[in-house]
């Protein structure tokens, strides 16, 4: 008896879920106009948008391509530790940003790469960005103007750090290709000229330090040899009792004897740092710049129908199941005086 009883009731689910999804399959059927309209109205309004949209010049349109150009960098992180880069920062006169570091959580266990990450979002980085290239003025910024450019730029310069490679890009987007090109390539070069003025990467410090006293050793040795000419010029064509201008060249002479010698030094000492630093793998350098991109990054106006045509059937079936449970409703008398019974009580 247990079992047959059983069997009735497996046999009496099975016929309702039957009737249900019968039921369902009805009441698309019978909506299926209020559907089909629905979403081929919706996908033609969102295929006409994404044409009107590339149709349109870059300043109408609503839905304009945006280009992306991305600069890469190898930032060597192999010899940093939270410790010697909080040390690095304050001896190099940055105890601001060390401290700025600390209230980030990014001095113990920090990297060179989390710097990187962290100086792209700071305010000085970004005005430096935005003063090169009047973005206030670009993106029509009239209110609050420092704030919302910087919000503005921070919107389309982004700046990620991948961990296996060790690679750390700085990308832009704009409409402009020509002009991402320029702002990615400035930010890379200007994050470059940060790290040098923090004195992470020795070598390349001294290195430029060793260029500007070898230039300057130049410069000066140029000078004297062309004191010297224009003394021994000027005495062979005119009388000079007192020997003044002998005097003088002799000394210029041993003043040039050795600024050639201090030329000498430093030439030695950069030629061999060259060599040092051809061994070692610098702190930050560029791997490759930003180039002119040809083809957009975004939108994807294929991607958009799709999606808003899926969505408007699902929206339009929603609706006919909507629709027919509002007519379920008219049809029966009890459900009626239920619902109006509870409208009463909330008005009351």
């Amino acid at each position: 008896m247990e079992n047959s009883s059983e069997q009735k009731n497996v046999s009496q689910a099975s016929q309702d879920d039957e009737i249900s999804l019968i039921d369902l399959f009805a009441v698309l059927l019978e909506y299926k106009k209020l559907i089909i309209l629905i979403t081929v109205f919706v996908a033609a309004a969102a295929l006409s948008f994404s044409v009107l949209s590339l149709i349109l010049p870059t300043e109408k349109s609503p839905l304009p391509n945006i280009y992306t150009s991305e600069a890469l960098m190898l930032i060597n992180d192999s010899s940093s530790s939270g410790g010697s880069l909080s040390s690095m920062l304050s001896s190099s006169g940055m105890s601001g940003l060390s401290s700025l570091m600390g209230l980030a959580n990014l001095s113990k266990g920090s990297t060179f790469s989390a710097l990187a990450v962290y100086i792209a979002g700071t305010n000085t980085y970004l005005d430096a960005i935005i003063d090169k290239f009047d973005l206030t003025a670009r993106y029509k910024i009239k209110k609050f103007q420092k704030a919302e450019t910087r919000k503005a730029l921070k919107k389309y310069l982004t700046a990620e750090f991948d961990d296996k490679s060790g690679v750390f890009s700085l990308a832009f987007s704009d409409t402009d290709p020509v002009f991402a090109e320029s702002v990615a390539n400035f930010a890379a070069d200007y994050m470059e000229t940060v790290f040098t003025s923090l004195g992470i990467d020795k070598h390349k410090l001294e290195k430029k330090n060793l260029e500007e006293n070898i230039d300057i050793s130049y410069r000066q040795i140029l000078s004297l040899a062309k004191q010297i000419r224009e003394n021994e010029n000027a005495a062979s064509y005119r009388y000079n009792p007192d020997g003044s201008l002998v005097v003088e060249n002799a000394l210029r002479s041993l003043e040039l004897s050795a600024q050639e010698q201090v030329y000498k030094q430093l030439k030695t000492q950069y030629e061999l740092l060259k060599v040092q630093m051809a061994s070692e793998t610098p702190v930050f350098q560029i791997l490759e710049r930003a180039e002119v991109p040809d083809r957009k990054s975004k939108p994807s106006r294929g991607k958009l129908c799709i999606i808003a045509t899926f969505a408007a059937f699902f929206i339009s079936v929603f609706i006919a199941f909507a629709l027919n449970a509002v007519e379920n409703i008219k049809r029966d008398p009890e459900a009626v005086k239920k619902l109006s019974a509870s409208l009463g009580k909330n008005r009351k």
